[in-house]
């Protein structure tokens, strides 16, 4: 069996020793595709529908939030199941699950069996994205933790803004090359990490994680999901839409009354008193909710109302996140230089993302002016998500002790899932049948609705800011090694 000895900085894998920077580079490049598919699957949306003969937006929103609900809803138990078992061994299956359901996605012609794929993709990220985490966290030097898990987190960011100009770029060729892209990257982590990464000691004295919790997760926001995005089609007081929301609400309290008997539940309740950690996840879910409406809102205005093309699409919106990683950095430096509360710097960038999208909805028409219309309010919403965004993950657990950290990660990840299918559901929801063909007048009304949840967001943000009492400056004086797990737990 694998060890995970360190001797002079290598580690002793079998009978081999590797270097801890060979591991890192094989877990990272796992964690970048798995945020990769996220933003070119973003990207390629309309194409996708070309590709499958769909041209219902309610439909094709499914391929992006199933991706997101059932991530959301398998993360926390998927991460309990590799403690148990075997944090490599989950990995190994984590990334073959992904790579096969991408093949599957690549090659599939119907639009419900390409959900189906990405249900599987979502799965078999769920399980490798702890895993991973878990596995970094034990082979990386004692002195290196630090810059190891910072250099992890930053694939994720890369990966992020290099997303939406190579999904153009692959689009040009076909849409399948968007989930084809994967099978290499992921081939060759797998053979990395088969060979080069260290087995953990398995936790088996571990409870077994909530199943039915997670599948009533998983019932409650696709119900939630299924009642707004059919909401236009099938009329609001329809019986099927009604049910919907029945379903969801009491999916819901079911959900709440699992969790709260369960000895391993999907979310851990006693976790939501703690005031910071608690307005954390309220206001990333509404945060993300905002982004998400507005991140797809703005490619489907490109493509259907400018008549861009996928590959001048992916050039116009790589702007965007490209800010998120330089205002990420200045808001750390804000918050380890200045003191500046974390509730503020969070709240400033909410700002930001809502000033973005209410310039949005001011400013463009329908003739295409990108340097005026479109791109000072893009580079504002990615400056405000840098700031907002990292010190909102980042903040989260600073409360939580130590042993509670890596799951109260998963959740604020888990909350940031549900986020992007709320907003993705509300955009479909205002767009209406019409989807990107729609009016500039619903696109305004759906940019200003972004920009409300913006302002939702920030009022809660400043939740965030631990109270100064004695106990919490010594929480904040080990808020770093807390962060390195948030950061991580984000992707």
């Amino acid at each position: 069996m694998a060890t995970t000895e360190r001797d002079n900085g290598r580690i002793e894998v079998g009978s081999r020793t590797v270097h801890p920077a060979l591991v890192l580079t094989v877990l990272a490049a796992a964690a970048f595709i798995a945020v990769l598919d996220v933003w070119i699957t973003n990207v390629g949306l309309p194409a996708i529908g070309k590709g499958v003969g769909e041209r219902s937006l309610s439909n094709l929103s499914w391929v992006l939030s199933a991706y997101a609900i059932v991530y959301a809803a398998l993360l926390v138990p998927a991460g309990r199941l590799a403690d148990r078992f075997g944090r490599k061994g989950g990995f190994l299956l984590g990334i073959a699950l992904f790579s096969a359901a991408s093949l599957g996605a690549a090659v599939c012609s119907n639009i419900w069996v390409l959900v189906g794929f990405r249900v599987l993709q979502a799965a078999g990220a769920a399980v490798l994205t702890p895993s991973g985490l878990g596995l970094l966290l034990t082979s990386a030097p004692p002195d290196k933790v630090t810059k190891y898990v910072n250099i992890w987190f930053a694939t994720g960011a890369l990966s992020a803004t290099c997303g939406p100009l190579l999904g153009g770029a692959l689009i040009t060729a076909s849409w399948r090359w968007l989930f084809l892209i994967n099978l290499p990257v992921s081939l060759l982590a797998f053979l990395g990490a088969a060979r080069w990464v260290p087995n953990t000691k398995h936790e088996q004295g571990a409870r077994l994680p909530d199943a039915l919790g997670g599948a009533l997760l998983i019932v409650a926001i696709g119900a939630l999901a299924l009642g707004l995005v059919e909401g236009p089609a099938w009329g609001w007081s329809s019986a099927r839409v009604v049910a919907a929301f029945a379903v969801a609400v009491v999916t819901v309290c079911a959900f709440v009354a699992q969790s709260a008997r369960h000895p391993a539940p999907v979310v851990q309740l006693s976790l939501l008193r703690d005031r910071v950690f608690s307005s954390a996840n309220v206001t990333v879910l509404i945060a993300y909710a905002a982004f998400a409406m507005l991140l797809l809102s703005v490619i489907l205005w490109l493509e259907g109302h400018w008549h861009y093309s996928a590959l001048r699409t992916g050039l116009a919106s790589a702007p965007g996140p490209v800010m998120v990683p330089i205002f990420a950095g200045i808001a750390e430096n804000l918050r380890l230089k200045t003191k500046l509360p974390a509730g503020a710097i969070a709240a400033a960038g909410l700002f930001l993302v809502g000033l973005g999208a209410t310039l949005f909805a001011l400013s463009i028409g329908e003739t295409p002016h990108y340097v005026s219309e479109f791109l000072f309010c893009w580079l504002t919403v990615g400056a405000g998500g840098g700031l907002a965004f990292p010190t909102l993950i980042s903040s989260a657990t600073v409360n939580l002790a130590p042993e509670q950290t890596a799951t109260g990660s998963a959740i604020v990840s888990m909350f940031q899932q549900i986020g992007a299918v709320i907003g993705i559901s509300v955009l479909v929801a205002i767009l209406g049948v019409a989807s990107s063909a729609a009016s500039l007048h619903l696109f305004q009304a759906a940019w200003i609705t972004s920009a409300g949840l913006s302002a939702t967001a920030l009022i809660v943000a400043f939740g965030i800011t631990p109270r100064r009492t004695a106990t919490s400056l010594a929480l904040v004086d080990g808020e770093a090694d807390h962060e390195l797990q948030a950061r991580a737990a984000s992707g």
